[in-house]
């Protein structure tokens, strides 16, 4: 029988021993796409991926090997966005939803629930009712946001402080527009928020672990960080957010939605990249006794 909706909100993979107050999470790698929602989009199943970030629950999985747990999403980016306020309902695609002040992310249809998939392809015909939005929210977003925050609750009470990572890709032409003539041309983008969302010293860490295994690192441009950043980024009660975007050329075919050739090497690179990092959330004391 088709399934009316996908599998699980979420899939936490647990290391076998917790050293590290680092904590892992893919908000958009969820591709459990349930028979209902792909009868009722106008795209095909290919198109309809085009926003996911595809494999990068894959590139990140050594996390637990190093003490950390690893939050994915089970349900994909197109049917309900984890990295978006619960507010950021779309007046455009659902019924009663009444306008408000102007919000770029709603304004392109790239709300709690996408009316759009990448390059502004619209996903549904019609509209669809505030109730099959609310229990989206209620069945798939809230599970996910009230598992992550246990995370990094945990994190705080055996560490003293919390580090989430929060893992994405980004087109590759998606940095076209800031590339100045004769700079590298980006390959990561660190966001946090201008600071804000994140100590300084951690993020130098995480941009010397990628700058060390031979990548070209830009800040906060294009991207500095969405919801999942700025509602859980805060220093002051040393709970950091750093959100990592990754060149999608770097370990696939774009177009095809595939790993390329580069895939296991670069996953092999990442790896190192994804060790620094957790030895990063092993030094909290240090930074405790600094202050």
């Amino acid at each position: 029988m088709p399934r009316s909706a996908p599998r699980a909100a979420y899939e936490i993979v647990h290391p076998d021993k917790r050293v590290t107050s680092v904590v892992f999470a893919s908000p958009h790698s969820g591709r459990d796409y349930p028979h209902s929602f792909l009868s009722r989009t106008i795209l095909d199943q290919h198109t309809i991926r085009s926003s996911e970030d595809a494999f990068v629950d894959r590139l990140f999985d050594s996390s637990t090997r190093f003490g950390a747990p690893f939050l994915k999403a089970g349900a994909p980016r197109a049917f309900i966005d984890m990295n978006r306020s619960a507010e950021e309902l779309d007046p455009a695609l659902i019924e009663g939803v009444r306008g408000g002040g102007h919000n770029p992310r709603i304004a392109s249809g790239l709300g709690i629930i996408p009316r759009v998939v990448a390059n502004g392809r619209i996903i549904y015909s019609g509209k669809m009712s505030l109730a099959e939005a609310q229990a989206r929210i209620s069945d798939y977003y809230r599970p996910y946001h009230t598992a992550l925050q246990k995370l990094l609750d945990e994190s705080h009470a055996r560490f003293g402080e919390a580090i989430l990572i929060d893992c994405h890709s980004m087109p590759h032409e998606a940095v076209d527009g800031v590339v100045r003539a004769g700079k590298p041309r980006p390959e990561i983008v660190l966001g946090d928020r201008f600071g804000a969302a994140a100590d300084g010293e951690i993020v130098d860490q995480i941009e010397t672990a990628f700058l060390d295994a031979g990548l070209k690192v830009a800040r906060n441009s294009p991207f500095a960080g969405a919801y999942t950043t700025s509602h859980y980024g805060r220093p002051s009660r040393r709970q950091h957010a750093v959100q990592i975007e990754i060149d999608r050329s770097l370990y696939m075919n774009e177009r095809l939605i595939k790993p390329n050739a580069d895939f296991n090497a670069f996953r092999s690179l990442l790896r190192g990249v994804i060790a620094r990092i957790a030895e990063i959330g092993m030094r909290g004391e240090q930074r405790l006794a600094a202050e």
